[in-house]
């Protein structure tokens, strides 16, 4: 049998990842102290909060991988809380000790996609398609993040399956993660069935703070689940992210449609890119292949034509999502659809596709090469 050093130890604990901000534990400087007597280990850790609702998951990842260790028989983790120093330290490793706080999407070095995803009007589903996207990009191996920017009306946390409040460090936020998508809502900030009312000034506020005062990481994507319309907060996202693109929910019906348009043709003034039309509750499939329009048929490739002309380029229908009653279920149960295998996941899983095979651009990267 092996002996067992600490260094051994905190050799194995660097395997071990902090669940949310997804980074060794040891690297967090979250682990205090270790004890070895024997084959016995003791393992203190320090939490940012004393009520982190991942420190069972913390300690269960410790037992696990430190009972693999050769030599060592039993484990126990003591569980403790970091103190002030401790937390602003981390808050500027995490920050990369930059002590302003800037949003890292709006720098010129910035490789993060950031995707508006708008509607004219509510009720179309344009939550659902942000949700289903995040999950499907994320399940394609992409680093991905929502912000639920819909302060009034959110919903992404229950549609994401989030549980728990995030964690804040000396103003940092971490935001909890589902399906590998990183999350922030204001509905992880209010009490159950209480309303938001706020007006501008502080809706614009709250978005800077999500964009600001989170710790994101390095994402490939940030999808921002705007409100239906043309209001304060589609307003105020091209002001914080210059570099924002549109996509465009509509349902198939003319009503949606013209509202829709009217929340793309925005980007002509606020000067983004509309990357493309969603149409969702395209049509009912049948059990005899045929589609059942029940909402008509159509909106999607007008408002995608409309836009073209209107912008003077492309704007592509990029997919049309059938009903589907595991969509609104997995939505529910905050298991997206686009996780699994239906009609609309189908379609879901191939838009995520799609705008997921940009590259990231060259801009902002160390490219290894020196002047001769």
């Amino acid at each position: 049998m092996s002996m067992v050093t600490e260094e051994i130890v905190r050799d194995a604990l660097n395997d071990v990842m902090d669940p949310e901000i997804r980074r060794p534990i040891t690297e967090l400087n979250m682990v205090d102290t270790v004890k070895v007597e024997g084959s016995s280990v003791e393992v203190t850790i320090l939490l940012t909060t004393a009520g982190c609702p991942l420190k069972n998951r913390i300690t269960s990842d410790i037992e696990q991988r430190l009972e693999q260790v050769d030599g060592i028989d039993s484990v126990r983790v003591v569980m403790g809380v970091m103190n002030e120093e401790q937390k602003k330290a981390l808050r500027e490793k995490l920050n990369g000790g930059v002590a302003e706080r800037e949003i890292p999407f709006a720098q010129p070095g910035s490789l993060t996609r950031v995707i508006a995803v708008t509607s004219g009007k509510g009720g179309v589903g344009k939550s659902s398609v942000t949700a289903n996207l995040a999950a499907a990009m994320a399940k394609n191996g992409l680093k991905v993040g929502v912000v639920d920017a819909d302060i009034y009306g959110f919903s992404i946390p229950r549609m994401m399956g989030v549980e728990h409040e995030p964690t804040v460090i000396d103003g940092m936020i971490i935001p909890p993660v589902e399906h590998n998508v990183k999350i922030i809502s204001i509905g992880m900030f209010v009490p159950d069935g209480q309303a938001v009312v706020w007006r501008g000034p502080m809706l614009h506020r709250a978005i800077q703070q999500f964009l600001a005062d989170v710790f994101w990481g390095d994402l490939d994507v940030l999808l921002l689940d705007l409100p239906p319309g043309t209001g304060d907060v589609a307003i105020s996202i091209p002001q914080l992210i210059p570099n924002a693109e549109i996509l465009v929910v509509t349902t198939p019906q003319v009503a949606a449609a013209e509202v829709a348009e009217r929340a793309g043709s925005i980007s002509a003034q606020t000067r983004q890119r509309v990357i493309g039309v969603v149409e969702n509750m395209s049509y009912l499939p049948q059990p005899d292949g045929t589609q059942l329009n029940l909402f008509g048929q159509g909106g999607g490739e007008t408002v995608a034509a409309r836009l073209s002309t209107h912008l003077g380029y492309e704007v592509p229908l990029l997919g049309q999502i059938p009903l589907d009653v595991d969509l609104r279920e997995g939505g529910d149960a905050g298991t997206p659809v686009a996780l699994g295998d239906s009609p609309a996941s189908r379609v879901l899983n191939d838009i995520a596709q799609t705008l997921g095979k940009r590259a990231r651009g060259l801009s902002g990267r160390q490219l290894g090469v020196s002047p001769v």
